[in-house]
């Protein structure tokens, strides 16, 4: 009896840290469903500002528990950004429209649900079959940010309304952001501080966007633009 049980294998089981880091992945992937679900436009950018705080305080638990001193100032630079900049922008360019009802899904609710569901599922397991390992973060980490990145496509692809749009573009980011914390968070600082400010970019992008498409329609709609197809 005793051999039989020295034979057998003994678990692994997770440190503090690895469940703290699957804790908050799976709370970023939350927060990305939300985003579909929400019929607000401002409670999708509260829900986004979130998902960027849970991202944000991943990189301060990586920096920590990896001793990578690097990641506290991009977990900084991120906070300051994702968390307060973009959001306030949003909400800015928000004032100046009526609209505040998200626009309407090619599909319903319910069916977008399912749908990202069955996506998350497909994303998380595809990962977790090519055995990768990361020594600095869980590999289920890196399943959940691929997770998180096919979710905020299917809310980009199925919403029909500018906000929507771009905070699935943004929750995109967020999800690369972690799934770069998996596999090069050793990084050198400027190129990972580089990454994130090419999220300006995209804000100042949107925002004209989202400016000359409601002065000129007057909705967040973007059921119009189907006239432009050849």
């Amino acid at each position: 009896m005793i051999d039989l049980l020295v034979q057998l294998p003994v678990e692994k089981v997770p440190s503090v840290f690895e469940g703290t880091a699957n804790t908050i992945a799976v709370i970023v992937l939350l927060m990305e469903f939300g985003m579909l679900r929400a019929a607000l436009l401002r409670a999708q950018v509260q829900l986004y500002a979130a998902q960027s705080l849970a991202v944000s305080v991943l990189a301060v638990v990586i920096a920590a528990g990896r001793d990578i001193p690097e990641l506290y100032v991009l977990g900084g630079v991120s906070f300051l950004l994702k968390t307060v900049i973009v959001p306030r922008v949003i909400n800015r360019l928000l004032r100046d429209s009526q609209s505040e009802i998200a626009g309407s899904g090619a599909l319903g609710v319910a069916s977008e649900v399912v749908l990202s569901i069955v996506v998350a599922a497909f994303g998380f397991f595809a990962v977790g079959s090519l055995g990768l390992q990361s020594s600095v973060l869980p590999t289920t980490a890196l399943s959940l940010s691929i997770a998180v990145v096919l979710v905020a496509f299917v809310l980009m692809i199925l919403r029909r309304d500018v906000v929507s749009q771009a905070i699935g573009f943004f929750s995109l980011e967020n999800g690369i952001s972690m799934a770069s914390l998996v596999v090069a968070a050793g990084m050198p600082l400027i190129l990972e501080v580089a990454f994130i400010f090419d999220l300006l970019v995209a804000v100042v992008v949107f925002g004209v966007l989202m400016r000359v498409h409601q002065g000129r329609t007057r909705t967040l709609s973007t059921l119009n633009l189907d006239k432009l197809r050849g």
